[in-house]
């Protein structure tokens, strides 16, 4: 099998399980997209880019809709979250804000929106305020 983890193909959604979408990969390889990789609404039948997450020893694929590696997911969801913060300056969120809620706003995980709220915090982008996250001009 050519695909390699990390690689970006063209995924057809399939039809839903009870552990996600069953997807086609390039038009050629079967593989499953869990729930918990999905943050944005998808349909049966629609086209989408994804990324390989796994290639198992048994030779199934697992996939995902955001790109892999630390790095990548990191800047990508800094991204996110920057974008919402400049169009109003600030966000009413906070690292005790229910995974509902940021995944609502954002479509992302608390996890995903914890990596890279501290990404900015870091950079000093941002300031971490009580009840929400303000962006610094």
């Amino acid at each position: 099998m050519e695909l390699q983890e990390g690689d970006q193909v063209d995924l057809v959604i399939g039809h839903q399980t009870n552990l996600g979408y069953t997807v086609l990969i390039n038009e050629e390889f079967e593989a499953l997209l869990y729930n918990s990789d999905i943050f944005k609404d998808i349909e049966e039948g629609s086209r989408t880019i994804g990324y390989v997450k796994k290639v198992r020893e048994d030779g199934k694929i697992d996939v995902s809709l955001r790109p892999q590696g630390f790095r990548n997911v990191i800047d990508e969801d800094a991204n996110t979250v920057l974008r919402k913060l400049e169009e109003k300056g600030f966000l009413m969120l906070t690292d005790k804000s229910s995974p509902e809620s940021i995944k609502f706003r954002l479509q992302m995980s608390k996890k995903a929106f914890k990596r890279a709220i501290g990404n900015l915090y870091k950079e000093k982008i941002i300031e971490l305020q009580e009840d929400r996250i303000v962006l610094i001009k």
